[in-house]
């Protein structure tokens, strides 16, 4: 689909699907303080998953059958959810979910490098890789000049910008399934993703069912599968199909806007000035990826030539 102009709508539904996502940081601030990571991780996607199945048999869609359909659903289900969910919760017990979301913005760069890898079409261009470092710059501003010496962050933050990793495989993965009923791959994906992360709950973190968590714990677990999982996902396709691929990730940008405003007035989490610097980086790769932050002169060009 070529890109064009949003509409007063499709904006509409970007800024509600960039607060949904925005807000699973939150959520998972608090869940944390109840739950351990891949129990939460678990949680997350196990209720997400019964939502989806029940609305993918609602539209009468069917789930396949074969154990090659499963293997393919296993691998997009531990790229987008398993592996990123525990690399990002184990992270966020030790940075606030504000960096957390700023660091998981990275995640159109890692697709590019993995897009320039992997694939035939689509090859580093001088835009591209101009962006890129332009987004690597940004994330060293993050990580800060302590990174390599002492930083007590620096392996949460690695496995945040790891979870990124994951995310942008994902992407460049999932293109595979986009000629199947998008509400069937995320409901396969999910289910698939519950499979994998009970043994590892089990594993290392059984003790944490025998809890009885908090009331507030219990509710950001909810709203972090119904909300930020399953909901968010059917938003996500829907701008997908409605607006594309270029105006979708957009909301890269608007995330960590959400997840900042709400860890800081909601939880009086600190920010540093270095983070927000690192965001405006990350967000002038983008731009620059993206060729919005050049349309405005190009425009401006055409009128006067």
């Amino acid at each position: 689909m070529k890109s064009r102009p949003m509409n007063a709508k499709e904006w509409g539904m970007l800024l509600v699907l960039s607060l949904l996502w925005g807000s699973s940081f939150y959520f998972a601030e608090v869940a944390l303080a109840d739950f351990p990571p891949f129990t939460l991780a678990f949680l997350r996607v196990l209720l997400a998953a019964a939502v989806l199945v029940l609305a993918t048999l609602a539209m009468g869609h069917t789930f396949p059958t074969s154990v090659t359909a499963w293997r393919r659903y296993a691998l997009l289900g531990l790229l987008s959810n398993a592996m990123p969910f525990c690399l990002i919760y184990w992270g966020q017990t030790a940075i606030t979910g504000g960096l957390a979301s700023i660091l998981t913005a990275t995640t159109p760069f890692f697709t590019i490098i993995l897009a320039h890898v992997l694939t035939n079409d689509e090859k580093f261009s001088i835009r591209k890789t101009f962006g890129v470092l332009t987004g690597i710059a940004g994330v060293a501003v993050i990580m800060g000049q302590d990174a390599f010496n002492g930083d007590e962050a620096f392996l949460p933050k690695l496995a945040v910008l790891g979870g990124a990793v994951c995310y942008a495989a994902a992407g460049v993965y999932g293109k595979r399934f986009m000629g199947e009923p998008l509400v069937v791959v995320s409901a396969c994906q999910l289910v698939a993703s519950a499979l994998m992360l009970l043994p590892l709950m089990l594993a290392f973190e059984a003790g944490a069912l025998n809890r009885t968590p908090s009331a507030q714990g219990a509710a950001a677990v909810a709203a972090v599968a119904l909300l930020s999982t399953a909901l968010a996902f059917l938003f996500y396709f829907r701008i997908l199909r409605s607006a594309g691929a270029t105006n979708v990730v957009l909301v890269t940008l608007l995330v960590p806007v959400s997840a900042i405003v709400l860890g800081v007035v909601l939880l009086s989490e600190p920010l540093l000035a270095r983070h927000l610097l690192g965001l405006a980086i990350i967000a002038t790769g983008l731009g620059v990826i993206d060729g919005r932050i050049f349309r405005p002169f190009a425009v401006r060009a055409k009128r006067t030539g």
